[in-house]
């Protein structure tokens, strides 16, 4: 069972996280640290970029995922989880935060204003000139 999860910048900064058992922001920053380890493992050892990395603790474990060029997925499991499904569920997710993380800002559909806005300058009628 999947008992959490987070995701962070690749520069160690909290992006958001739904796990009430660790403090978010050492876990983040440990997690870039590790995945600066992993993608230098990864680029010397000619097994092309990064995909994920899997850490096993007495209790449990956690794997970080790439999402994206920007961010990376951590999810913290108990250690009756099933690794198959916890790698195939955790490259999933992963790839969908990836690509809300990367699209580019005009992709992003915002919500419609509800209540009109004062118009912005550029949208005012000429003023005369003061005297």
């Amino acid at each position: 069972m999947v008992s959490g999860s987070l995701v962070a910048g690749t520069d160690g900064l909290v992006l958001a996280h739904d796990a009430p058992e660790i403090e978010p922001d050492t876990v983040a920053a440990l997690t870039a640290s590790a995945l600066g380890v992993a993608v230098r493992m990864t680029e010397a050892a000619d097994r092309g970029g990064f995909g994920e990395f899997l850490v096993r603790g007495e209790s449990g474990c956690l794997a970080a995922y790439a999402a994206g060029d920007s961010a990376v997925l951590t999810l913290f499991a108990e250690d009756r989880i099933d690794i198959d499904r916890l790698r195939a569920e955790g490259r999933r997710a992963a790839a969908r935060i990836g690509a809300l993380i990367d699209a580019p800002a005009h992709h992003v559909a915002y919500p419609p204003p509800t209540t009109p806005s004062a118009p912005s300058p550029r949208h005012l009628p000429p003023q005369p000139p003061r005297p």
